[in-house]
């Protein structure tokens, strides 16, 4: 199993999903989603931060911020968001580099900068269907991410 395709029928599965993936998140774990403006990626983050038992009065959008660590129960949580960045070299002025290995990594809009991703991750291609449901592509690159790719279809049951 390389890759899987889900729908969400509505924000509450998406949040679902993400839910079920923050539960079996590791330190060293990179997800990478893609998807235009709309398509979930920011409610399928808040979903994996509640299922890594992070408070939801902490998860915010780090458009600005560009990186935000968030405290699980046993894992950092560090969310990036690339919509802003033009290029590799802006985003390593960031410091982002030196975080990947630390914690979990979650990261919207890594089709802006793709290089930004290590070898070994999982891809979450987000599509709005015509009914307004979500289409989540999932891709697990490298051995440790198609294992969590299994995890979360396991916990998403």
């Amino acid at each position: 199993m390389g890759s899987v395709t889900l729908v969400s029928r509505s924000a509450e599965e998406t949040r679902g999903l993400g839910a079920a993936l923050g539960r079996v998140l590791r330190a060293g774990d990179f997800v990478g989603l893609c998807g235009e403006l709309g398509a979930g990626k920011t409610a399928f983050i808040r979903g994996v931060a509640q299922g890594a038992g992070v408070p939801e009065r902490e998860v915010s959008s780090p458009s600005f911020a560009i990186v935000q660590p968030y405290r699980g129960r046993s894992v950092t949580l560090h969310h990036a968001d690339l919509y802003r960045l033009a290029d590799e070299d802006e985003l390593y002025a960031t410091g982002f580099f030196d975080l990947l290995g630390q914690g979990a990594t979650l990261v919207e809009w890594l089709d802006r900068v793709p290089r930004a991703a290590p070898g070994d991750f999982l891809r979450l291609d987000f599509t709005v269907l015509e009914d307004e449901s979500r289409k989540i592509h999932a891709t697990g690159s490298g051995p440790r991410h198609e294992e969590l790719l299994r995890s979360w279809l396991a916990e998403a049951g």
